[in-house]
């Protein structure tokens, strides 16, 4: 028997993975001004975040659309960081 792709983009994906692929990607800091929710600003951790997302219907959503999203857009080189120390850098 063959397999049948799912065509659900976050089949096989948990919900672990995708907050550390967002942590790596954005940082913990963008990740909490472009989710405004206190387990990313106020002494952000994985665990923290897993619990509060678990409770959360609405704010899983939301990191499952930025996730989505994330999966469509291409990373951010260095010239496009969002840190201002690091714009600042590349323009020296």
């Amino acid at each position: 028997m063959t397999a049948h792709p799912s065509k659900d983009p976050l089949h096989g994906v948990t919900l672990e993975m995708q907050i550390n692929a967002l942590v790596a990607r954005y940082g913990w800091v963008q990740l909490g001004k472009l989710i405004k929710i206190n387990c990313f600003n106020s002494v952000p951790s994985v665990k923290s975040s897993l619990k509060f997302l678990r409770r959360t219907p609405w704010a899983r959503a939301e990191v499952e659309a930025l996730y989505l999203d994330s999966l469509e857009d291409p990373a951010p080189t260095d010239a496009e960081s969002t840190s201002p120390w690091d714009r600042a850098r590349a323009n020296k």
